[in-house]
């Protein structure tokens, strides 16, 4: 096989895509994870292309997709990293309480707490 018709993904795949790339008679090249961390950091690169994915949505199917995706692979995660369903359902109700939902559709254009630490990307420089 010639390497001009190969696609490089390079990327943690789902257990299904092998068989169904040997279904169409392809060829293709993987390999199993084993090692724990290596799994581990794959895997939140998947939740970083998933979540990606699902933020490009436009039906509620396309959504219902995109979500079923994300969640596959964290989950995948939670088992992996063996935290119990109580530790999570315990977490999400104090992040509730601690940081609210969304349910009021705040936009926040500016603040003057510059000691608020964030850990997302800023959009500004504060002056």
């Amino acid at each position: 096989m010639s390497e001009i018709n190969r696609i490089y993904y390079n990327k943690l795949v789902r257990d299904n895509i092998p068989a169904k790339i040997k279904a169409k008679r392809e060829d293709y090249e993987i390999r199993n994870l084993t090692d724990v961390q290596e799994l581990q950091q794959e895997l939140f690169k998947k939740i970083k292309e998933e979540a990606a994915s699902l933020a490009m949505c436009r039906t509620k199917e396309h959504f219902l997709e995109e979500y079923c995706d994300l969640m596959v692979v964290i989950e995948t995660l939670i088992k992996q990293l063996e935290i119990p369903r109580e530790d999570i359902i315990a977490a999400r109700r104090e992040n509730l309480i601690r940081k609210g939902q969304y349910k009021h559709g705040y936009y926040l254009h500016w603040s003057a707490d510059v000691n608020y630490k964030s850990d997302e990307s800023p959009q500004g420089i504060p002056l």
